[in-house]
């Protein structure tokens, strides 16, 4: 095989292994931003974040919130609930950024592959 041909090769295979690792990342983060609270679950985005915000400005202290299945949950304590998403939120972003650097700097499959992403 032809120097360029194999140089072709390993690239496309790093390439592939980079974006399976990606996605790998993409799904562990979705995962990590899913709450469940009040017999609900919740996706923590900022949206959420923001409108439960603006609840507690507005002085509300317990509301019904749709869930991501569009089920009514009662929240009854209001700060509690944005603090634990808050937390998880920053928690979970912190992680993946942490994680998406060391692949970014991984230069070759077997230092793709040799990463633990899944802690």
């Amino acid at each position: 095989m032809s120097d360029r041909l194999e140089k072709a090769l390993k690239f496309a295979n790093y390439r592939h292994t980079l974006n399976n690792q990606r996605i790998q990342l993409k799904a562990k983060n979705k995962t990590l931003l899913t709450y469940s609270f009040g017999g609900g679950t919740f996706f923590i985005d900022r949206s959420l974040i923001s409108f439960v915000d603006m609840l507690i400005k507005d002085g509300e202290d317990s509301v019904v919130l749709l869930d991501q299945y569009e089920l009514p949950i009662l929240v009854e304590d209001l700060q509690e609930f944005k603090d634990e998403i808050l937390g998880r939120y920053f928690e979970s972003t912190n992680e993946y950024h942490a994680d998406y650097t060391k692949l970014r700097q991984s230069r070759s499959v077997d230092k793709l592959l040799d990463l633990d992403l899944d802690e």
